[in-house]
């Protein structure tokens, strides 16, 4: 399929990706304290959340600091539409052109079985996941997606606490961004070389995947970074190719 011209710029850098996790990790920070953890001197600190901002991951708001004057802005993730005009419109795109895709082909509508709430969830997930470069294989039946490749295995050496847990928390934010029953619940690091798996699961009933390991979506960063480590030494000979991301002993 031929890519969109919203693709996204904000996640294909380290210091983006680093950004993204700070707001993350604390949303609400100003400008000064996350370019003061992420290393990075203010005014490209700066650039890199405009990126972020214009491709609808983060939002600005006034943060009231009981000082004098103009109030600064915080950065926080976007997960409510309404916050984002850019989210809106990748929401709104996302379901008018999965709605298409049905009309010219029956056997990709699963109304019937997900409810019209769910698939449109799927649509934003599905793009929001190719616009990332990740090429998701979307499983309807047991609610699973398939990323292949994973772009971001050369990250995990450097920065492997913010790669598993920037993307999950993203895929949380795109599903609560649409109305609608699915949520995010298992994380599958490196199931095979370059590829991750996700299970979806709908609020208030077991998932129908019965895909075993992986790992919780909701853990913290800690859990993430050792079950992407785990998985990525156990691929078959990755410990010994040199220059593959592999992270070093801990």
């Amino acid at each position: 399929m031929p890519r969109r011209v919203d693709d996204f710029r904000g996640l294909t850098q380290r210091s983006r990706l680093r950004l993204l996790h700070a707001v993350q990790r604390i949303p609400g920070r100003l400008l000064q304290e996350l370019a003061e953890e992420t290393g990075l001197p203010l005014n490209t600190a700066r650039d890199h959340l405009r990126v972020l901002e214009d491709e609808g991951l983060i939002a600005r708001a006034p943060v009231e600091t009981g000082r004098r004057g103009r109030p600064p802005n915080g950065y926080s993730p976007v997960r409510h539409t309404e916050h984002s005009p850019v989210a809106e419109r990748r929401a709104r795109a996302a379901q008018e052109r999965g709605d298409v895709l049905r009309g010219l082909d029956p056997e990709l509508d699963h109304r019937d079985a997900l409810g019209d709430e769910a698939v449109h969830q799927l649509d934003a997930l599905y793009e929001h996941l190719e616009d990332a470069g990740l090429e998701p294989e979307v499983n309807d039946r047991d609610l699973t997606i398939g990323l292949l490749p994973c772009l971001y295995e050369e990250m995990i050496d450097a920065d492997r606490p913010a790669v598993c847990s920037v993307h999950a928390r993203l895929v949380r934010d795109q599903l609560e961004q649409v109305p609608g029953p699915l949520e995010l619940r298992r994380l599958h690091p490196f199931v095979g070389p370059e590829r991750c798996v996700l299970v979806l699961g709908r609020q208030g009933e077991a998932a129908p995947s019965s895909r075993s390991g992986g790992i919780e979506a909701d853990r913290d960063d800690a859990d993430l970074e050792r079950a992407a480590v785990r998985a990525l030494r156990g691929l078959p000979d990755r410990g010994r190719e040199p220059g593959h991301g592999v992270p070093r002993p801990e």
